[in-house]
C-alpha cells in the first residue's frame, strides 16, 4: 500500500514538476533570442535554420513588425513570437540566450536570465557603464551561469596565432600594438534602420564607433595582457559626418599605456573598405594579423611573408559551437569572451568616453 502512495505521488510529480535544463550531449542546444533590432541576429536566426546543433525555442521583442520581418526569411514558427521576457523565458526554458538588444539592455537580460538559470551570450561589448558590468558579474557569480561577450575577432585563426608568438617568445617582446577596426559606417553598409537608431544614439550604445569597433582593441589588448589593466586611457574623438550621426562620433582614436607597452585603438565608421586587424610590434619581428586566416610577419629590415595560422580547436570554430560545447561542460571558459575580460573592457570603454568628453587622460587606481 506503501509503495502504491509513493508511486501515485511520484507519477503527479512528473506531470506537473517543471523539466530541468538537463539535455542529452546529442541534442541541440536550446537557446532564446533576447531582441531582434541588432543586425547581428540574423547571424543567430541563419545558424539555427542551417544546422542541427542548434535550436532557437523562443523569440522575444516588443515589436512584433521586427518578427514578422525575419519570418519568412528564416521560416520562423509564429509560435516562436513573445512580446513578454518572463514569459517565454518561463514557458521555453532555455539553456542559453542569444542577446540581441541595444547595449544599455543587456543588464536587463542578464537580470531575466541569471536567476532562472540561464547562461547568456551578449553581441560586442558587455558594457560601456562599468557599475552595469559589474552587476552583470554579481549575478553570474550568484546563480552559477555564465555571461559571455561574443567579439567576431574571437574566431579568427590569425588572432589566435599572433598570441601564440607573442607568448613563444620567438617574436620577442612586444612594445606597441596597433588595433584597426571599422567600416564605411552603418548607414553606408546598409544597417537595418532599427539598428542604426540605436548604434548611433549615445543613450543607448554610449558613444558611435568608439564603443562600436573600439571594443575590440579592448578586448583583444586585455586578453594579450593577461588581464593586467592599462595605467592611462586617453581618447580623441571626431564627428567626419555629422550629417549622417549627428548624436555621436564616428571616428575614434583610443591610447592605452601600461608599464612596458603601449596600444592604439584606431576605430572608425569613415573608412573605404571593411577592417578588422591588428599589429604587433616587438623586438624580433612585427605580426600582421587580419581577418580570420590571414596574417603576415616581417622580420626587421625585411618585407612581409605570409604565414598560415594553426588550425583552431573545435570548440572554437565559431560561437555557437564554443556556446554548445560551454553550456554543456565540454570545454573551458575562453578567455576572449569571459566576465573578467570584459569587465576591463567596459572599464577601458567608460574610461575612453569621459576622455573624449573631458579631454583629459583618465588615470586608472591601481
Amino acid at each position: 500500500m506503501i509503495f502504491m502512495l509513493r508511486f501515485f505521488v511520484a507519477t503527479i510529480i512528473a506531470l506537473f514538476v517543471v523539466p530541468s535544463h538537463g539535455s542529452d550531449d546529442s541534442d541541440p542546444l536550446r537557446i532564446a533570442v533576447i531582441g531582434l533590432d541588432h543586425g547581428h541576429v540574423e547571424g543567430v536566426l541563419w545558424n539555427a535554420s542551417s544546422r542541427d546543433d542548434l535550436a532557437i525555442v523562443g523569440i522575444y521583442d516588443p515589436n512584433y513588425a521586427l518578427f514578422v520581418k525575419y519570418r519568412e526569411k528564416y521560416d520562423l514558427d509564429p509560435d516562436l513570437f513573445f512580446a513578454d521576457l518572463d514569459q517565454m523565458l518561463d514557458k521555453t526554458q532555455p539553456e542559453a540566450a542569444s542577446v540581441m538588444t541595444p547595449i544599455s539592455r543587456h543588464l536587463d537580460a542578464v537580470e531575466a536570465c541569471a536567476p532562472r538559470g540561464i547562461h547568456t551570450l551578449l553581441e560586442k561589448p558587455l558594457a560601456y557603464d562599468l557599475d552595469e558590468a559589474r552587476e552583470m558579474a554579481d549575478l553570474a557569480e550568484e546563480h552559477g551561469v555564465h555571461v559571455l561577450t561574443n567579439f567576431e575577432t574571437s574566431w579568427y585563426a590569425s588572432v589566435r596565432e599572433a598570441k601564440r608568438m607573442i607568448e613563444s617568445g620567438e617574436a620577442g617582446t612586444p612594445t606597441r600594438y596597433i588595433f584597426s577596426h571599422g567600416h564605411k559606417g552603418p548607414i553606408e553598409i546598409g544597417c537595418s534602420d532599427e539598428f542604426v537608431r540605436w548604434l548611433s544614439d549615445p543613450e543607448f550604445n554610449g558613444a558611435g564607433a568608439l564603443v562600436d569597433f573600439g571594443c575590440y582593441g579592448a578586448n583583444i589588448m586585455t586578453w594579450l595582457m593577461h588581464n593586467q589593466r592599462p595605467t592611462s586611457v586617453h581618447a580623441i574623438t571626431q564627428q567626419l559626418k555629422p550629417d549622417l550621426y549627428p548624436e555621436c562620433d564616428d571616428d575614434a582614436t583610443i591610447v592605452l599605456t601600461y608599464p612596458n607597452a603601449t596600444a592604439v585603438i584606431q576605430a572608425s565608421w569613415a573608412w573605404t573598405h571593411d577592417n578588422k586587424e591588428m599589429d604587433v610590434h616587438a623586438t624580433k619581428e612585427s605580426i600582421h594579423a587580419q581577418k580570420w586566416d590571414a596574417m603576415q610577419m616581417r622580420l626587421p629590415d625585411r618585407p612581409r611573408v605570409e604565414i598560415e595560422p594553426d588550425a583552431k580547436s573545435a570548440h572554437l570554430q565559431d560561437e555557437w559551437t564554443y556556446l554548445r560545447a560551454l553550456v554543456r561542460d565540454k570545454c573551458a571558459i575562453d578567455p576572449l569572451s569571459s566576465i573578467e575580460n570584459n569587465l576591463i573592457v567596459a572599464e577601458i570603454l567608460e574610461a575612453a568616453i569621459e576622455s573624449a568628453r573631458t579631454g583629459q587622460t583618465i588615470e586608472l587606481t591601481p
